[in-house]
This record gives C-alpha cells, sequence and structure tokens, in this order.
C-alpha cells in the first residue's frame, strides 16, 4: 500500500482504507477520491444517498462581544438578519477584492459565530481572521476538534430514520440544530451540502465521528446508499456549478467575476474589498456544453467567435443530465450567442452556451 505517514488524515482513514476506498494526496489529506465507481457514487447521491467524509473542512469560531462587528467586517454576505440556528454562505476578500476562501457561517448566538472554510485554507484564514480582529474578539481553530459527514441525496432522512435521532431535523435550506443526538451520539446537524441535491451534513466530536460513520453507513442498507469519495463530491458540485476555491475563485478571481452576486452586499457598512468589488468588472464566469469529443481541462483556452477570451475553470462529464460541460471565466464583453469552443492540447473543441447550473434537482 502506498505511504500515507507524511499526509494529515480524518479520524476515518483506516475505515476508507478497509471499506476498499482509493485513497488520495487530496491538499496533504490522505482522503478517499472514490471507492466503488465515481459514477456509481454519482448516481447513487442523485437517486438515493451517499455519505461523505468532509472532516478535513476547518472549523473556526467568532467569540466575543464584538463578533457581529467583525463578521460585518469580514465577509461579503450580511449576517444582520441572521438568527442563532441559521447559516449563511459568504466570501472573505482582500483589499482587492480577490477571494481568500469562500465559507459557511453559522450562528449561535449575537457573540458566537462558526465559520466553515475549505480544508487546503485553514491555516491561512486563520491567521487572515486573526490578523483582523479588533476588540472583544477571539478567533480559535478548533478544526481538530470536529469530524463532519455529508449525508446527501433524496433519501437521506430514510437513512437519519432507520438510524435513530432525537431532536428536530432542520427542514429549510440553510438552517442547523446543534442540539441533536443521531445513532445516540450528539450532533450538530444542518441542512447543507455542496452537491446539488437535498441532504444535511452533520458535525460532532472527533472522537465519536468512526462511531457516527459506521451507524449511518449501517442504517443507509435499506436504501442501497453508499459510500462516496471526493471524486464524485467533485462532479457533483460541478453539474450544481457550484464554485470551488482554486477554480471558479481565487486571490485572482474575486466573488463578483464568480457569479456570487446573491452572498455580497454591496449596500452593507465597509467590508474587507467592497471598494473594489464595487468597480465594473471585466470577466465573468460561464457555462459551456462540449459539442464536439474531448473534455475541458481547467487553463483550457476559450475562444468566441475564433478569439480568445478566457480560460476553463473546471471541465468534465455531467452524467446526471450527460454529455461533457465546462465552467469558465471569460471577459464580459464575450457574445452569448456566438460561436464557442475551447482548445485543449492544440485541439479545438466546439461547444455550446450552457445555462448554469447545469443540472438542478426537481
Amino acid at each position: 500500500m502506498e505511504n500515507f505517514d507524511n499526509l494529515k488524515k480524518t479520524p476515518l482513514f483506516e475505515k476508507h482504507c478497509a471499506l476498499g476506498g482509493k485513497i488520495v494526496d487530496f491538499g496533504g489529506w490522505a482522503l478517499p477520491v472514490q471507492y466503488t465507481s465515481i459514477l456509481d457514487e454519482c448516481k447513487a447521491v442523485r437517486e438515493r444517498a451517499g455519505l461523505f467524509d468532509v472532516s478535513h473542512m476547518g472549523e473556526v469560531d467568532i467569540i466575543g462581544n464584538d463578533a457581529y462587528a467583525y463578521m460585518q467586517k469580514m465577509v461579503t454576505n450580511d449576517v444582520t438578519s441572521m438568527t442563532p440556528g441559521r447559516c449563511r454562505y459568504a466570501v472573505m476578500c482582500y483589499d482587492n477584492g480577490g477571494a481568500v476562501d469562500d465559507v459557511l457561517i453559522y450562528k449561535f448566538a449575537d457573540d458566537h459565530y462558526m465559520l466553515i472554510v475549505n480544508a487546503g485554507n485553514t491555516d491561512k484564514d486563520f491567521a487572515w481572521l486573526s490578523e483582523h480582529a479588533f476588540g472583544d474578539v477571539q478567533v480559535i481553530n478548533n478544526s481538530a476538534k470536529w469530524g463532519q459527514l455529508a449525508l446527501q441525496g433524496p433519501l437521506h432522512q430514510a437513512v437519519l430514520d432507520a438510524a435513530g435521532f432525537e431532536g428536530e431535523i432542520p427542514q429549510k435550506y440553510y438552517t442547523f440544530n446543534d442540539k441533536m443526538t443521531v445513532a445516540g451520539i450528539p450532533c450538530l446537524v444542518s441542512r447543507t451540502g455542496y452537491t446539488g441535491e437535498d441532504g444535511v451534513e452533520l458535525y460532532c466530536a472527533a472522537e465519536d465521528t468512526v462511531r457516527l460513520f459506521e451507524a449511518l453507513l449501517e442504517a443507509g442498507k435499506g436504501v442501497d446508499m453508499l459510500p462516496c469519495g471526493l471524486g464524485a463530491r467533485d462532479t457533483l458540485r460541478f453539474e450544481a456549478s457550484m464554485p470551488l476555491y482554486g477554480h471558479e475563485m481565487s486571490a485572482d478571481i474575486n466573488p463578483v467575476e464568480c457569479g456570487l452576486g446573491f452572498a455580497i452586499k454591496l449596500n452593507k457598512p465597509d467590508f474587507i474589498g467592497k471598494e473594489a468589488l464595487l468597480k465594473p468588472q471585466t470577466r465573468k464566469r460561464i457555462g459551456l456544453k462540449l459539442v464536439g469529443k474531448g473534455i475541458a481541462r481547467p487553463d483550457a483556452d476559450v475562444l468566441c467567435n475564433g478569439e480568445k477570451v478566457g480560460i476553463v475553470t473546471s471541465g468534465g462529464p455531467a452524467p446526471a443530465v450527460g454529455g461533457n460541460y465546462a465552467m469558465a471565466l471569460v471577459s464580459v464583453d464575450a457574445d452569448e450567442n456566438g460561436t464557442w469552443a475551447v482548445s485543449v492540447r492544440g485541439r479545438v473543441i466546439d461547444c455550446e452556451f450552457a445555462p448554469m447550473p447545469f443540472y438542478k434537482r426537481k
């Protein structure tokens, strides 16, 4: 077996190996890219249910009397209307508007928020947040204390029913209940996900992660649920046209260009990056469907009417709708009704403009 000694591991590493997961280096973490096949796992999530280990994600707590004012300064979205038990998607920006990271905000109280950050950005984000702390604000990296599982798919409720739970499962998207038990294990359960499918994400103490994972796997047998790897997670988010940090947004790609206007409140008081985001943008994110054979890889040139207008940010098959697709960052002036193509290793592949999301659940 390949040596993963130098990689970070979630509490489920040995479990993934025992289940036959194909372990890869994912940003310094030893995680399963797949168990059976990416296609099978995607199909399970779209039609039944799938279970993902996302314990590599970071959790940073913001605590103190100035937590609200601090959050308003640090993120693009407005947290004013958030009540305890609500989640909200947002982006943290540099002064030039580029994205530090995209985050999910959990509000526990006026003086306590939790940010879910991308695994590869946890240390950078923690440093950024700490650097900008003011007044009565504590920034605490609690990532090592949490295990996180994503239970996604239309039959996720049947899995929870079979596992047994106490407390009210959040029914409204972007809400959570932090006082639940699932299979006898204390959990925070949120109506969130990164698949474009209905489902929940479950947070438990790191030491309870294996027990919760095993209980949910057992409970999922009745609906033929599959454990799923990061390959399926990426395909599912791609089908749903959800941005991935380092691809659709980055330090060089701001959230306006990425098409995240819903998470940017330019009418709220000053936040880091606001001035840059108010300026006219020169690029936009679009979707393309490949007509010719081939797959559009990231950084491939995008052509409109024969001229280069941008680059591919993510590309690949979208099995739920059929065909190969791409998301791309292109000039705002590019003609959506023009003749589109991507250039992959010197080979030009014809495309057609494709509205996003490529897949939307019924």
